[in-house]
């Protein structure tokens, strides 16, 4: 039987901590039950900034509910991964109900928090209640020359424990083999930090429309920051459940049912997740047979060998997507404000030795800073570009990286994120099936 509130049968759940520890009874009675269910193709979804457990069930629920009807006679099993990642309640998602208290958070005249954020972000970094309660009393407060002393707290939030493993995960790009780690907006002038995401949300807001445009507070920006902040921590937290924990369990699968064909989703971070479970998985494992990422909120070029702007350097995931029998399919869409504005500004914040210069309105940043689900894979040879319908119509390769601009049915959603969580598309269920050749 389907558990509670699941649409599809058979379903299991994987469980993660911030290290990529599995919840072991979960683990093992995936392990024990996927042989005996005739399950031939098992799809696992990692979901983005969902902020519990219920969240990444709602969906899940939602985008497998179509999938027995487009495979009718495949014999599918399906694992939602549940990891410590949270969203900000100010950001809408399309087809989900908006809270009250989401409501409130938007016709309020400052970008304070409100209490589900509040808890989301004591869930996301428990021991942190005071660091929580201070920031968001200075964005309720917005204090005269206090924006240095709201970075450092948004710091304090986000560090991690030195030693722990973490840190090694947070790199979209290898210099010459080593991984590039702290980001400059955890070092850089939070007040210009602030100021120029308080431009770029004004834009969003306008439409990208300048006439009459005034230079807004930069108190506009410091919700931005944080968010950014707290991003960059999922960041870190999805390439270290991705390799340490979703890839070797993979493996583990793959001992218990080699003859299972393994198909690995991810939506925003969750795509960054299940790229990196590649690298995770043991030599010898060629059971996963499609990734398909949506909206993948990493870098474009963390495949590359080398970008385009310097040989020496290529992606932190260079060469991976030799390790799926089967494609890598990045689906991608133009109206995610969240990927195609905001995450390039404040990847360039991460990349520049503490210079960060005007802000203009997102018409110049470089594709050095631009992520995968705003314009597909980036610098890997023999790459192929789709449309959603061409995918959908026989043409998606049975190998390599493809590129598939799904705008046509992403593309809800209002500012700061756009479209970025406009996921649960039958269409996009016929990508995942059609990228495994279950269809």
């Amino acid at each position: 039987m389907a558990q509670p509130a699941m649409s599809v049968t058979p379903y299991w759940e994987l469980t993660f901590d911030a290290d990529g520890d599995p919840d072991g009874r979960e683990r093992e009675r995936l392990l024990a039950e996927v042989p005996t269910k005739g399950v031939k193709d098992l799809i696992v979804f990692a979901h983005g900034w969902n902020n519990d457990r219920s969240g990444a069930t709602a969906l899940y629920r939602k985008f497998f509910t179509p999938i027995p009807r487009l495979a009718p006679k495949a014999k599918i099993g399906y694992v939602g991964v549940v990891w410590p990642s949270m969203r900000f309640c100010d950001e809408p998602i399309p087809d989900f109900p908006k809270s009250v208290v989401a409501m409130e958070a938007e016709a309020a005249p400052a970008p304070v928090l409100d209490k589900d954020t509040r808890h989301a972000l004591l869930e996301a970094f428990p021991g942190r209640a005071t660091v929580v309660d201070q920031i968001a009393r200075m964005l309720d407060q917005r204090p005269d020359n206090e924006l240095d002393e709201f970075g450092r707290l948004v710091r304090l939030l986000v560090e991690v424990v030195p030693g722990g493993p973490q840190p090694l995960f947070a790199a979209d790009t290898l210099a010459e083999g080593v991984p590039q780690s702290e980001p400059v907006l955890f070092t850089g002038d939070a007040a210009t930090l602030c100021d120029e995401f308080a431009q770029a949300l004004a834009s969003l807001r306008s439409g990208g429309d300048t006439e009459g445009f005034s230079l807004p507070n930069p108190w506009d920006g410091a919700k931005e920051l944080l968010r950014q902040a707290t991003y960059y921590a999922m960041k870190r937290r999805a390439g270290t459940v991705g390799e340490r924990g979703l890839g070797r369990v993979v493996g583990q699968l793959a001992a218990a049912a080699p003859a299972v064909r393994v198909h690995l989703v991810g939506h925003s971070f969750g795509g960054r997740l299940v790229s990196f479970a590649l690298r995770g998985l043991p030599e010898g494992v060629h059971t996963v047979k499609s990734v398909t990422l949506l909206q993948g909120a990493f870098s474009h070029y963390a495949f590359a060998s080398r970008l385009p702007q310097d040989a020496r350097t290529g992606g932190v995931l260079q060469g991976q997507q030799n390790r799926i029998d089967g494609p890598l399919v990045c689906c991608y869409s133009h109206f995610d404000q969240a990927l195609g504005t905001l995450y390039p500004l404040a990847s360039r914040m991460a990349g520049v030795n503490n210079e960060v210069t005007g802000f203009d309105l997102g018409h110049t940043l470089g594709p050095e800073w631009g992520a995968m689900g705003h314009d597909g894979v980036q610098a890997v040879p023999g790459t192929q570009r789709l449309d959603l319908a061409g995918a959908l119509g026989g043409k998606l390769p049975t190998s390599g990286c493809v590129n598939v601009d799904a705008a046509a049915v992403v593309n809800r959603g209002g500012p700061p994120t756009g479209a970025h969580s406009d996921i649960v598309h039958a269409e996009l269920a016929r990508v995942v099936l059609t990228a495994g050749r279950v269809i």
